[in-house]
């Protein structure tokens, strides 16, 4: 019977969005971060690069950081209530134009799962 009720309320957090965590490793993601640093930063109260400064962006609503010039079709998916979840993030990095496919980003996405999930382990870390 714990092992049931155990089993159902981790499958009813990780059904709950934003609640997921990477299975990474953090120290390894900040590595793999390397590869964004020619357009983000990612400290606390940082600058805007060619992109946004990604401090705290789990959990952030799409293209709320103030004061940096999105893209229109970003403008549009965060109208439509996008908000980055690990999910959502791991779409965005896996292939940023099938989530924004006339978005600004230019980079054609990681496909090394291991990478992925070191980096998204980084990415909720930074909050």
């Amino acid at each position: 019977m714990r092992r049931l009720m155990f089993s159902m309320m981790v499958a009813a957090a990780a059904a709950v969005p934003g609640v997921a965590r990477a299975q990474g490793d953090a120290e390894a993601g900040q590595r793999v971060f390397n590869q964004c640093r020619a357009c983000h930063t990612i400290n606390e109260g940082g600058r805007n690069g060619v992109g946004p400064n990604l401090w705290g962006i789990v959990g952030r609503r799409a293209a709320s950081i103030d004061g940096f010039r999105y893209s229109a079709n970003m403008r549009e998916v965060a109208e439509g209530g996008h908000v980055w979840t690990v999910e959502n993030l791991r779409a965005y990095i896996t292939n940023p134009k099938a989530v924004v496919p006339r978005g600004s980003m230019s980079y054609a996405g990681l496909r090394n799962e291991a990478q992925l999930n070191d980096l998204i382990a980084y990415l909720q870390a930074q909050k």
